[in-house]
């Protein structure tokens, strides 16, 4: 997948400014981990250069499997997939079946013959199977279309990492944070694309030469689609407060811990921008929570059990853009289906005193909980690093757990930034535009 996105990158036809990606490193990072790193990025761009030309698919023959029900088709490579007569009738691609313009599906469920069987198959010129069903219909497919949707698991692994880019890069202190230009990213196509990449991959990335001004992240949210409305509005101040209506509005530590837990789906993505910083103190701390997750799993399994399966409950009540009363049941560690890591639900701050688990599980969810913590603050897993004004800090809200030192508080606003949030599906739905913008130019 990464490899694809370089070569993507490399080949594009981009006419922009652009600066190269920097890393931005911990003072305890070794020089030499720093060389290994630059030489693997040159590796990569070479390897990206020679990679040849995606081959079209051609096909050698087809036939139709009526025991099994299949339509199996045999490729000019070597291989084989096999397509049910189901799914290839649902997905006939004729102007009756299927509306080109909005590429969706017209044919209801309710007219498909799921026991369909076919009554001929023939190949076009090596690159069409056409089909015969029936009640006469008939439905043609491209060969390149077949393939990419085959049923392997090999394909259909690909297929995933193509749409959604699961594929992450774990790290601990050594992290060396992707730096950027804030605005290549506004105005390249090349440098955006390499952005969410990088922020999908890494979990976090810093934009350097942002306009300090209060409301320029609503540009930085245009860029990519809209940003997620929540009750502290499109956008909100961080800076200490009198009557905080949120821990984060005091000058005081704030605990490694994720966004929003208290919302049913919280927000994938979070920025804050740097106004101002205060003279001493006020360092950010962030933490690649799938990395601790997995810490957690090799040397306490039981633990990781526990906050996996465990719902517990999460509040947050105030005024801000409206009056709130939110209220959620979440698993401090969620996994998906497949039991993959999908997204930590933490913040201490807002985790209720109501807990709906019995009272023999009380105390094996805290205990579980305090070695999930204790693992997030070892010096190894714990990196920190202080903005500047004009510093844009985007990072992964489901993975990446973040947290500020305390500062001395002045009569005067000594720190503020400004955040926002966005969702997870309208940063990918970017991200997979671009690169197909950029596949077209180049």
């Amino acid at each position: 997948m990464w490899g694809t996105i370089a070569k993507h990158l490399l080949k594009a036809k981009v006419h922009c400014r652009t600066t190269p990606l920097k890393v931005q490193k911990s003072s305890q990072f070794p020089s030499r981990s720093l060389l290994q790193f630059i030489r693997w990025q040159h590796s990569a761009r070479v390897l990206a250069e020679e990679q040849p030309a995606p081959s079209v698919a051609m096909i050698r023959n087809v036939e139709s499997l009526r025991k099994e029900r299949f339509v199996c088709v045999h490729w000019e490579d070597g291989g084989q997939s096999v397509y049910p007569f189901v799914w290839l009738r649902d997905n006939c691609q004729c102007p009756q079946c299927f509306l080109g313009s909005a590429k969706a599906r017209k044919l209801p469920i309710e007219d498909l013959d799921v026991n369909t069987g076919v009554k001929d198959v023939t190949l076009t010129n090596s690159k069409k199977v056409s089909i015969t069903w029936p009640d006469e219909h008939q439905s043609v497919f491209d060969a390149q279309w077949l393939k990419s949707r085959c049923f392997s698991k090999r394909a259909r692994s690909e297929m995933k990492d193509e749409l959604f880019a699961p594929e992450h890069q774990y790290w601990g202190s050594d992290l060396q944070i992707p730096t950027m230009s804030y605005e290549d990213v506004l105005n390249c196509d090349q440098t955006a694309y390499q952005w969410l990449c990088s922020l999908r991959k890494v979990g976090i990335v810093l934009l350097e030469g942002a306009p300090v001004k209060q409301g320029e992240l609503l540009s930085l949210g245009k860029r990519i689609g809209y940003m997620r409305l929540t009750f502290y509005g499109y956008t909100w101040q961080v800076q200490d407060k009198a009557d905080a209506n949120n821990v984060a509005y005091t000058a005081g530590k704030l605990s490694l811990h994720t966004d929003y837990p208290a919302l049913q789906y919280p927000p994938g993505v979070q920025f804050l921008h740097c106004l101002r910083q205060a003279e001493s103190g006020g360092e950010s701390e962030v933490v690649d929570g799938f990395h601790v997750c997995r810490k957690l799993r090799e040397q306490n399994p039981e633990a990781f059990d526990i906050l996996t399966s465990t719902q517990i409950d999460f509040t947050d009540t105030g005024v801000d853009y409206c009056d709130f009363a939110l209220q959620s049941k979440q698993r401090i560690i969620e996994l998906d289906p497949n039991g993959d890591l999908l997204r930590i639900n933490f913040n201490n701050a807002t985790r209720d005193s109501v807990l709906d688990i019995p009272a023999e599980q009380v105390q094996p969810f805290y205990s579980s909980l305090k070695d999930f913590v204790d693992v997030m603050n070892r010096p190894e897993n714990t990196f920190s690093f202080k903005m500047k004004p004009g510093h844009v800090v985007t990072f992964d809200n489901w993975r990446i757990l973040h947290g500020r030192r305390s500062y001395q508080s002045e009569a005067s606003v000594s720190r503020h930034l400004e955040g926002s949030y966005l969702d997870w599906d309208v940063v990918l739905s970017r991200m997979r535009h671009l690169k197909k913008k950029l596949e077209t130019d180049s």
